[in-house]
């Protein structure tokens, strides 16, 4: 089996690569809150951190 390596340019596999699952790292009930309270909030990182590896 190929080992895992971290991916920068294409959609994520989980079998080939290094990722965190997406729904453990955000805290719904706050999202909810403030989508529900008309709020905003914004996706900030640096460089390279997964903003845009989505699946």
């Amino acid at each position: 089996m190929m080992e895992k390596f971290f991916n920068t340019a294409d959609p994520i596999k989980a079998t080939m690569h290094y990722y965190i699952p997406p729904l453990e790292r955000v805290d719904w009930p706050e999202i909810q809150h403030l989508i529900a309270s008309g709020k905003y909030f914004v996706l900030h990182a640096p460089r390279q951190t997964g903003k845009t590896s989505a699946y």
